[in-house]
């Protein structure tokens, strides 16, 4: 029997939810109904990249008040950056094949993307064997902080500033894909509260 309060429960809701969303997502003038997996890979990062940022400051709060929820917090906020930016990287493959008919994976910022995501990997993996608290909170500010540096000087040749969605002035699409974005960190915090519930670290 399926228990209704489970996290993992709701949060196979919410996919279930993005994904029919996404499948009526508005269309483009130039890339079509193929648009919305665009969407949708970009909403997937984003909730990555809330996830790690929220993971750094629930850590540096566990550090300068020295309590173990919030290095709970950020060893399962860390968690879920990594699920949703390893499984950000599939999502960018189809919106390169779908749209533009080819997988360009030398480009930089993709490039960028799976050195992080076998790096964030193994960062995980071993935070969770050593199971040191402290030690997980200082990773997870470690990683976002150099996450963001990096990619602030990498090269933009498919993903050019500002953003297209953002500066359109089509507000149906800015719309949905601030509520796909609300759906996806609705996905991430019960993945988190899953990972809360496993109880890993000492």
């Amino acid at each position: 029997m399926i228990n209704k309060k489970s996290p993992l429960l709701h949060f196979a809701i919410t996919l279930i939810t993005i994904a029919l969303l996404t499948f009526i997502g508005p269309e483009e003038k130039s890339l079509g109904s193929n648009v919305r997996i665009v969407y949708l890979h970009g909403a997937w990062v984003m909730a990555a990249e809330a996830a790690f940022i929220a993971a750094a400051l629930a850590g540096l709060l566990g550090l300068v008040l020295r309590r173990e929820i919030f290095h709970a917090w950020s060893a399962a906020l860390g968690r879920t950056g990594i699920v949703f930016w390893v499984t950000y990287l599939p999502l960018s493959m189809f919106a390169m094949q779908s749209n533009w008919n080819g997988l360009f994976l030398a480009e930089p910022r993709f490039r960028l993307a799976m050195i992080f995501a076998v790096t964030g990997i193994l960062l995980q993996v071993g935070l969770w064997l050593f199971g040191i608290s402290w030690l997980t909170s200082l990773a997870n500010i470690a990683y976002i902080i150099t996450l963001r540096v990096i990619f602030a000087s990498a090269e933009n040749i498919m993903h050019p500033p500002p953003s297209p969605i953002f500066s359109s002035g089509l507000w149906n699409v800015i719309g949905f894909f601030v509520g796909l974005n609300i759906l996806a960190w609705g996905a991430g915090y019960f993945l988190t509260r899953f990972f809360l519930t496993l109880k890993t670290d000492k």
